[in-house]
């Protein structure tokens, strides 16, 4: 790699890979619709746009010759058009520009919730099929988009797909910092038996895997047109790992429990509710979350393992000694963010 372009280079994921590439001393340029003067203090291009802007991103990729498409719409509320748009269009249009600017290699950022069936998936490696019990948008159009960059895989683009599963550590802006504060509120409640196992990944893992991917389809190739499960390779006891974290931080643990059914339907008529008001903030519940809170979703990193290779720099003990330190130096236990 020389010089590479990355949506989303300003979020949690897409900073780190950032950092790793400055590291290396690559050319970086970032793309995104705000500034990012953390990105710039690392010594990258900041370029303000959008990614549904075709001839802006083919005018931002001339000379790369990598991609890292991480720029997405995630949450699990909000408009179709949104979402469509956004996830689907937008990589449309990553896709056509790499193939104008002539760029080689394109590793996007997916997620596991592409196989997520409402059903408890245990050790599930790379041949599942894409789901077709889908209760959120997010979920289907990250679907959708990562068809679009499998299927764009060429000897002239090489592409890849990279599903990291709930992304963690220092810098959080989304999966941390909603569990503290609704852990502060006393607003958890243990949704089902409580014993579900899911999958984690430290964010630099997660960055490591990106580049690990870059380099493969530079080099050899074996991960062109492929998809890669990214986790800690050691899936946790989901309330156990929350109630680990609120000890570190004086957060009383989650004791109250639901019923999975119970949720579910309360979920579902949050949904309608919501949708009838046209309410934009996410429902407390919903289907999808109960699914996620209730069920196990661990996935096997063999493949990645093998092919990139992968290799899990950072252990979930450390990754907590790490995260807890972070949020204690930020003060408040990072309730100012």
């Amino acid at each position: 790699m020389r010089q590479v372009l990355v949506t989303g280079g300003g979020g949690f994921v897409g900073l780190a890979i950032v950092k790793l590439l400055r590291q290396m001393d690559i050319s970086t340029i970032v793309v995104g619709r705000h500034h990012y003067p953390q990105v710039e203090a690392l010594g990258a291009i900041s370029l303000l746009g959008d990614i549904r802007d075709l001839d802006f991103l083919s005018r931002s990729m001339a000379g790369c010759d990598t991609v890292f498409h991480v720029a997405a719409k995630a949450g699990i509320w909000g408009s179709w058009g949104d979402y469509f748009s956004i996830n689907v269009l937008g990589t449309e249009n990553v896709i056509k520009a790499c193939e104008q600017a002539g760029v080689a290699n394109l590793v996007y950022t997916s997620t596991p919730s592409v196989v997520f069936n409402g059903k408890s998936l245990c050790g599930v490696d790379e041949t599942a099929p894409y789901s077709e019990h889908i209760l959120c948008h997010y979920a289907r159009t990250k679907i959708m988009a990562e068809m679009l960059v499998l299927r764009a895989n060429t000897s002239a683009l090489r592409t890849t797909a990279l599903r990291p599963h709930l992304v963690w550590g220092p810098g959080d802006t989304n999966l941390i910092p909603r569990l503290l504060d609704r852990g502060r509120r006393g607003r958890l409640k243990i949704v089902g038996n409580g014993r579900n196992k899911v999958d984690i990944s430290y964010i630099d893992n997660v960055a490591d895997a990106h580049i690990a991917a870059a380099n493969n389809l530079e080099m050899i190739g074996t991960a062109a047109g492929e998809a890669f499960f990214i986790s800690q390779g050691e899936p946790v006891v989901l309330w156990d790992w929350i109630n680990e974290l609120f000890m570190h931080l004086s957060i009383p643990p989650v004791a109250k429990r639901v019923r999975f059914r119970k949720a579910y339907r309360i979920g579902a008529a949050l949904e309608k509710l919501y949708g009838f008001l046209h309410i934009n903030a996410e429902p407390p519940m919903t289907r999808f979350l109960a699914e996620q809170l209730a069920k196990s979703h661990w996935f096997l990193v063999a493949k990645a393992s093998r092919v990139l290779p992968y290799d899990v720099r950072v252990s979930n003990e450390e990754g907590m000694q790490r995260l807890t330190h972070w949020l204690k130096e930020e003060g408040s236990d990072g309730s100012r963010r």
